[in-house]
């Protein structure tokens, strides 16, 4: 095994170990002191533990099992190994923070907007690894493979505000179960900004007759590459170059007072992009 290889084991190893400590030190020192269930098998395991007093961490091994089974004829042994890592870090840590008896605050709206802060931190810093922590992370992975137009943030909410829905109904603590969509809620968002970043850049779209005028200076003024395509207006079937580029979000001033100054007339459109690869932006390989 080659030394860059050893480094990038390494690196993904360590977020999924540091994910999954951050996970359980929400759920545990934020969540669970307060009643608010976290989704996944650990709320299934939470669930249980309300019922019958076992260890949450424990009750969260024997329910990964089954789901474990399944991952390892989709995704392989790779995904399965570095999942079981993140599982038993995490089940693990529950159960010994849960030792410490440490309670940060006993305000339920904090509790809610922190605990899934941390928690979405941790779970998308596994996710960015490319493993989870195992349960609900492994349906989730299995749809967004089918689904992938749908954000794995999207997906974990969805599911877990089933496991919250139930909670609900078997504790009767109809409160906790609100508070827990909150931080759900919260958990998911952060999650996603983890995976796919802040939505920074801009696509462009411009029409103008002044085309030539305004390439030349996005390019020598933004310093941002263009590209020309044809197109033809609707009512006068005048043949138009409609100019398509991608900025930084800093640059959208920029981009407006460049072509106003060219043309008043000319129709801008502008839409967020989630992610760019290319030069002058991402790696196309830094997410793999």
């Amino acid at each position: 095994m080659t030394r860059d290889r050893l480094l990038q084991m390494a690196a993904m190893y360590g977020r999924i170990i540091i994910g999954s400590a951050l996970y359980a030190a929400g759920f545990r020192f934020f969540l669970y002191p307060n009643s608010i269930v976290v989704g996944g098998v650990t709320g299934i395991a939470m669930i249980l533990n309300y019922l019958t007093q076992l260890p949450v961490g424990v009750l969260a091994i024997i329910l990964n099992i089954p789901l474990f089974a399944v991952a390892w004829k989709r995704f392989g042994i790779g995904f399965i190994i570095s999942s079981l890592v993140g599982m038993l870090v995490s089940s693990t840590l529950l159960d010994m923070f849960g030792m410490l008896s440490l309670v940060i605050t006993s305000d339920s709206l904090l509790a809610s907007v922190y605990g899934g802060i941390i928690t979405g931190l941790g779970l998308g810093l596994v996710l960015s690894a490319n493993s989870t922590t195992g349960g609900i992370d492994i349906v989730a992975k299995l749809l967004r493979a089918r689904f992938q137009y749908i954000n794995f943030g999207t997906l974990i909410l969805a599911l877990d505000a089933a496991i919250i829905i139930v909670f609900a109904v078997v504790s009767r603590k109809y409160d906790s179960a609100m508070f827990a969509i909150i931080s759900m809620f919260i958990a998911s968002k952060v999650i996603d900004l983890v995976l796919y970043g802040a939505a920074s850049c801009k696509v462009c779209y411009i029409i103008t007759d002044e085309s030539a005028a305004v390439k030349d200076a996005i390019t020598k003024h933004l310093d941002r590459g263009v590209t020309l395509l044809r197109g033809e207006g609707g009512f006068s079937g005048k043949e138009k170059q409609v100019i398509l580029c991608v900025i930084k979000y800093q640059q959208i001033v920029d981009l407006k007072k460049l072509v106003r100054e060219i043309d008043e007339n000319a129709f801008i459109i502008i839409s967020e992009s989630r992610e760019v690869f290319g030069n002058g932006f991402l790696n196309i390989y830094s997410n793999d």
